[in-house]
Formats: structure tokens, C-alpha cells, sequence
């Protein structure tokens, strides 16, 4: 695994003392959970995930927000709520990641609000369709102080990069990147590290030398493939990658699928982190895309009330009785290995 020395000497650089206090009685108290095996909390997140809107100019088959099949409202989280969670919390928060759902720079405050985390110290982090970088943003984008930038590259020609990336065009991000690349070498900066992101399927899978060599082409920093979540696997699904390296899913000897991860009974995810909608609703993770299992709003309480409140310690608890009995925990893959880094 290479170790990228300029990215790693920046995250170091924002850890305190109290974000690594926090750190330690969050990491205590997970393994006092899994010894006494109820749920034990302590401290606050070390990261949270904001989402900046639900919008999305794609029509990407397994996104909620590419599929428009959201039940809840599609929105923009607003600056002055923004500032409210990062005063509650940024001073315990090792890293923020701005997305959940949708595409973060079609909110129009989003790079303010990623410059006002940049000013508490911050590791900022966000992931992008790529379509929004052009000179204008790439300078902003670099100037807000974002610390990561992860470009979603699913293809090395149009043809395959369009069968997972409905209504893209490869060749606006491909330039999107080269703008950031630009603007940090005008401007002087080693920020933000930038990632291409490779979402592995089946059309695609044939493509992953191709996009190492594309990345050191236009000089990005890093390229990471990532496996790919699929809703209908059990039965197969033409997404699934034929390489089972790469995917999250294998074939039973009676030819259907299950998940590769044997599902434990606890999980890192609901101690360290969490993730907040465009309208202040508190979730367990990312996986739970449509904010069916809500446990607690922000527009009501504050976070530290919710955060050791009734609804997220049954949720804890629930989790520890059985994994396999909450929905959205049944097709998750903690646990499993998720990214390969080049």
C-alpha cells in the first residue's frame, strides 16, 4: 500500500488534543460495548457526514438520487444550520465528509461551508460527479481549503463510462480534474488531494489498468477502486463484476449470490460516526440512503442529547442483538474489504 505522505502530514496536522481525547474514549468505549455486549457510549463522533443537497444532475441505476425514488424531500442544507452543527460538534471532529446523497456542488454555498470547517481546523472531505469543476470552481474549490477532493471516474471512454453514469460526459469531468490539478499549481497549494474513484462493474471491469494510466496522465493524486452496491443481487445482476476480487458479492454453489461479509453482531460505524440529512435529520450511516431509520432531528435537539438519547441506544442495542435483523445492515459490507488503493 503507498503511503501519500503529503495527505497524511495534513490530516496529522489538524489532530488536537481534544479531537484525539475524543478519539480515545469513543475507541474505549466500542470495546467496552462488544466485552459487556450492551451499548456503552462515550465521547462524541470523530467524523460526521453533512449532506450539502439531494439533487443530481445524473441518472446513476442504484442511486436514490439517480433513480429521483426518494420518499423523503430533496433539498440544500443551509449555511447558517451548517454552522450550527459545526459549533455543537467541530471541536471533537477529526474529519467532516460533505456527502451523503446527491451532488454537493450543486448547493451554492457548498465550498462556503467547506471554507468555514477549513477555518475550525478540519480535515475536509467530499466526493463529486465531476461535472461542476470548471476553471471558476476549480480555483474555488482550491482556495476553500477542502483537503480531499474524490472524483467519481467510472469508465475510460464514453461508451462504458455512460452505462453506469447515465446523462454523463466523461470528457467535462476528465477536464473538471485537470482544472483542479491546474488551479493547485497556480495557486501554490497541496490541496485538496484528489482522487479518481473507480465504482468496479461488469462494463467497466476491463477498463482498471486504463484508469491508472489516465489518472498519472493528468496527474491526479491517487486512484482508489471501490466495489460496487447493488439492491437485486441474489439472483445475479449484469452490475456484478465477473472478477470476484471486486466485488462485494459471491456465487453459491446453487448459482445465486449472497453478500461476502459474514454479518456480526457489532458495528465500528455506530460508536465513530454518523450521518446528517440536508435538513437535520441524524441517521445511523450511509446506508440508509432514504433516512428510514431516523434517530434524531436537529432542528429539536441538540446533538449531544440525541447522541446518548433512548432511540440511538436502542438502535446500538438493536444492532448488537442482530445485525441481520435491520434492514439496511443485511446488504452492508463493514467489515469487508471495501478499497483498493494504487
Amino acid at each position: 500500500m503507498r503511503i501519500y505522505f503529503a495527505d497524511a502530514f495534513n490530516f496529522l496536522r489538524k489532530l488536537t488534543l481534544r479531537r484525539a481525547w475524543n478519539a480515545a474514549k469513543v475507541l474505549a468505549s466500542y470495546f467496552v460495548t462488544r466485552l459487556l455486549r450492551r451499548p456503552v457510549q462515550w465521547g462524541l463522533p470523530v467524523t460526521i457526514s453533512v449532506e450539502p443537497t439531494t439533487a443530481c444532475n445524473l441518472r446513476c441505476p442504484e442511486c436514490p438520487s439517480g433513480l429521483r425514488s426518494f420518499t423523503r424531500p430533496t433539498g440544500n442544507l443551509r449555511k447558517d444550520f451548517f454552522r450550527q452543527i459545526i459549533k455543537e460538534l467541530g471541536e471533537e471532529l477529526i474529519y467532516l465528509i460533505f456527502y451523503f446523497q446527491g451532488e454537493p456542488y450543486i448547493n451554492p454555498d457548498f465550498l462556503n461551508m467547506v471554507e468555514h470547517a477549513d477555518r475550525q481546523g478540519i480535515y475536509t472531505i467530499t466526493s463529486t460527479n465531476g461535472h461542476f469543476l470548471n476553471k471558476e470552481n476549480a480555483r474555488k474549490t482550491v482556495a476553500s481549503g477542502l483537503d480531499r477532493l474524490i472524483v467519481s471516474v467510472d469508465g475510460t471512454t464514453q461508451e462504458v463510462y455512460e452505462n453506469y453514469r447515465k446523462a454523463g460526459n466523461l470528457e467535462t469531468v476528465l477536464q473538471g480534474a485537470r482544472n483542479v490539478i491546474a488551479a493547485k499549481r497556480e495557486m501554490g497549494s497541496s490541496t485538496p488531494h484528489v482522487i479518481f474513484q473507480f465504482l468496479v462493474v461488469r462494463p467497466n471491469e476491463h477498463q482498471i489498468p486504463e484508469i491508472y494510466r489516465l489518472a498519472k496522465e493528468i496527474g491526479v493524486d491517487e486512484v482508489r477502486l471501490k466495489t460496487a452496491q447493488v439492491y437485486d443481487y441474489e439472483q445475479g445482476n449484469p452490475l456484478i463484476p465477473l472478477n470476484e476480487r471486486y466485488s462485494r458479492y459471491a456465487q453459491q454453489e446453487d448459482g445465486t449470490y449472497r453478500v461476502k461479509n459474514q454479518l456480526l453482531n457489532h458495528c465500528w460505524k455506530l460508536w465513530h460516526a454518523c450521518v446528517i440529512t440536508w435538513d437535520g435529520l441524524v441517521v445511523p450511516c450511509c446506508f440508509d440512503k432514504d433516512a428510514q431509520h431516523q434517530l434524531g432531528d436537529l432542528k429539536q435537539t441538540s446533538f449531544a442529547e440525541l447522541w446518548q438519547g433512548e432511540d440511538y441506544q436502542q438502535f446500538r442495542a438493536q444492532l448488537l442483538r442482530g445485525r441481520d435483523q435491520i434492514d439496511i445492515c443485511t446488504n452492508c459490507t463493514e467489515g469487508c474489504k471495501v478499497w483498493e488503493k494504487a
